[in-house]
């Protein structure tokens, strides 16, 4: 049966369904960056919300800036932007649910930037979200500044009635309600990276100062940006995905999000026009992100990076794959308590032990089949955000550094683009070209590569003592492979 409104009714007895009426539904949210993660955290637990009966003037209007992003907004459009979210683990008790959340949406390429810029100035809109990925918030992992030479950030500098980039787009929003005297919005990232809201707002004032400075005072003052902690893990919908949900749920979703049981949302509570009532369905709400967004990005996505480019290298391409093997586990158990846990200050209503086994059970998900590819992607982004801090920690103490150094040289050896059985593949990363070249030659591959300050920071090119633990694991790689590097390591 085709998912849209006229069949919810008819959809079989075990499918949830929202539980109110798409019509009553208005857009109080416009959300840039409509992809799996978003449709499986914020618009699943605003969907959760509104089947309480509560915040139904909270629907989410998607917002696109790229070509690529018109195959889904198509799909949703022809399914009146209805999707199914599909749970996978290995327990059978898992949810298939159909989300109507999202109720909309636009793209700059398709639609126009007016039209864009005109829904995100509307006064209903009280929240703008965002899932644009790490590398998307313009700013220099070596400097920290905002980097105006981008194509599209020049593009909206030199055109700033038609912007096609994020923050073209949000400062051009935010001026015609400063002149129309609408009020601000709430600029909320989703992203996984360290202090994400800090980061959006640097992002944003930094682009207004370039195109007005009254303007960038203006949003100063009246625009808050929440910091917040998010995690599901959400593998790409791929063929098969879609398949499984015909033939076991009789479902014809043209795009439907899968994801793990496991949803967390830590959120500070600074929302200048209003919010939703989310902590009614799970969302925790604070005054200090900070503690848990150490914990989840150093102890799951620095992990995360851990395994992922040694598994992919070993011949693996799922991360249950990689956890099936004992040297992993173990390596990673090491990781966790070893190096990254003695970092970690006090986290509220967290047990670090009871945490980093739910890690170990979640990565281990055979039915979830995350993509090793999906995780190795945008290496040269995640690095500064998930290990870089580690890794400064550690050669501050003087601690140990041939677990973290391991992660580095695995990274070189990935970015080779062939494994330990001679199977050639692309690197996703959008500086794949660059970063490769640093590694082409092995003569003088460690000064090139760790001397790279927008990837590892300053201290890291500073410490002889890490740059022999990464020149000897490279080595190890290249002479024992994985699993004798990682034989060595743990019974050292």
């Amino acid at each position: 049966m085709k998912l849209n409104e006229q069949n919810l009714p008819q959809l079989p007895v075990h499918i949830a369904r929202p539980s109110y009426t798409l019509e009553s539904v208005t857009a109080g949210i416009a959300h840039i960056g409509v992809g799996g993660f978003h449709r499986a955290h914020q618009a699943a637990y605003t969907d959760a919300l509104m089947n309480t009966g509560e915040g139904l003037d909270w629907g989410i209007c998607g917002i696109g800036t790229r070509v690529d992003e018109l195959p889904m907004r198509d799909a949703l459009a022809s399914q009146n932007h209805l999707y199914t979210l599909v749970e996978l683990d290995d327990r059978p008790d898992t949810e298939v649910r159909v989300i109507g959340s999202l109720r909309d949406m636009l793209l700059v390429p398709r639609d126009g930037s007016e039209a864009v810029v005109a829904r995100l100035a509307d006064p209903a809109i009280r929240i703008v979200s965002l899932t644009i990925t790490e590398g998307g918030y313009c700013l220099d992992d070596s400097t920290g500044q905002f980097n105006a030479s981008l194509p599209h950030i020049q593009h909206d500098l030199e055109n700033p009635r038609t912007p096609i980039s994020v923050f073209g787009l949000l400062c051009a929003a935010l001026a015609r309600r400063r002149g129309e005297g609408t009020g601000p919005f709430t600029v909320m990232s989703c992203d996984n990276l360290p202090h994400n809201g800090d980061v959006t707002q640097k992002a944003t004032l930094a682009f207004a100062k370039l195109v007005d400075p009254e303007l960038a005072g203006w949003i100063e003052s009246n625009v808050s940006f929440p910091n917040a902690m998010v995690d599901r893990i959400t593998p790409m919908t791929s063929a098969a995905h879609r398949k499984h949900l015909k033939q076991q749920h009789g479902i014809d979703d043209a795009w439907p999000v899968v994801c793990e049981p496991f949803v967390q949302w830590v959120l500070e509570d600074k929302f200048v026009a209003g919010r939703p009532a989310w902590d009614k369905v799970g969302v925790q709400f604070t005054d200090d992100v900070a503690p848990y967004e150490e914990m989840k990005i150093k102890l799951l996505n620095g992990s995360h990076l851990a395994l992922t480019y040694l598994g992919f290298l070993r011949g693996y391409r799922f991360v249950h794959e990689t956890m099936a093997d004992p040297l992993f586990v173990e390596y990673i158990r090491r990781y966790m308590d070893e190096d990254v846990t003695p970092q970690l200050a006090h986290v509220p209503g967290i047990d670090l032990t009871e945490y980093k086994q739910t890690l170990i059970e979640r990565f281990s998900n055979c039915a979830i089949a995350d993509q090793l590819e999906r995780v190795c992607s945008d290496g040269s982004s995640k690095f500064p955000k998930f290990t870089v801090p580690t890794i400064n920690r550690l050669i501050a103490d003087n601690a140990e550094l041939d677990r973290a150094a391991l992660v580095v040289a695995a990274w070189a050896m990935y970015l080779k683009g062939v494994d330990e059985n001679g199977t050639r593949y692309n690197i996703p990363d959008p500086r794949a070209e660059f970063c490769q070249a640093l590694v082409e030659e092995d003569e003088g591959l460690a000064e090139r590569l760790l001397n790279r300050e927008e990837i590892f920071g300053a201290q890291i090119p500073r410490s002889p003592a890490f740059r022999d633990a990464f020149e000897r694991n490279l080595l190890r790689l290249r002479t024992l492979g994985v699993s004798g590097t990682l034989d060595l390591l743990l019974t050292r």
